[in-house]
């Protein structure tokens, strides 16, 4: 049986409506799993049958973390915020790591993780960390825009390999202060934290760039997207 992967809706104000990026379904399609979006609810009744069906959590990208889970005040340089995301991520990402379920995070996925439990964000990044490394590209999303230094001994290495590896690159928050249950697994050419791992779980992995976008042209973020859905079987 093809594991099930529950994706985290994205969230269109506009609109009000539910969507979800084809790239997140299609890698976890073609890594033999099977993704489902999620419920967007603040309903934890409706969330815990809707994770009972899923072998893993996917953390999806989408609007910014609110400031206020980690301790701050909203500034003006900080984008939309949405309650109903923050709430379903979690009690989602308490489940999977009280049940130690397999969980993968992409971008704000990364983000909320680290604020959640514990750690800090910048808020905007070009006003408040100074860097001459491109961390909001430009269309196409799946070239290589800056450069991470993958630790090793880390699971992040046991999947791509330790060293050097380029990556695309889409977000103007990031981590500030690293979470204390969180491991740095990965680290950008200026600096930033861009993978962690929760300690102590089976798999438990984000990463800063976009697998999603990359998956068609990048081995890594195939391995990544691999190793996640096998994680789940």
């Amino acid at each position: 049986m093809k594991p099930i992967i529950g994706l985290i809706p994205l969230y269109d104000d506009e609109k009000e409506s539910y969507w979800m990026l084809p790239g997140y379904m299609k890698a976890v399609e073609k890594s033999g799993g099977v993704p489902i979006m999620l419920p967007f609810t603040q309903d934890k009744d409706e969330l815990t049958v809707a994770y009972g069906l899923c072998d893993g959590i996917l953390f999806t990208g989408g609007h910014d973390v609110n400031p206020t889970i980690y301790g701050q005040v909203i500034s003006d340089k900080c984008g939309m915020a949405c309650e109903t995301r923050d709430v379903m991520e979690g009690f989602l990402l308490d489940l999977c790591v009280s049940d130690n379920n397999p969980l993968l995070g992409i971008c704000r996925g990364i983000q909320f993780i680290n604020a959640y439990l514990g750690g800090t964000l910048y808020q905007d990044l070009p006003t408040e960390y100074k860097s001459d490394v491109e961390h909001h590209m430009k269309p196409p999303y799946d070239n290589v825009i800056h450069n991470i230094d993958v630790r090793g001994n880390t699971k992040l290495a046991n999947i791509i390999g330790a060293g050097i590896h380029g990556v695309n690159s889409y977000h103007h928050q990031a981590i500030k202060e690293l979470a204390e249950g969180l491991e740095a697994m990965a680290i950008s050419e200026d600096g930033l934290v861009e993978s962690i791992a929760i300690k102590n779980q089976k798999f438990a992995i984000a990463v800063q760039w976009h697998p999603e976008f990359s998956y068609d042209s990048s081995d890594d973020s195939k391995k990544i997207m691999k190793a996640f859905v096998d994680a789940c079987m």
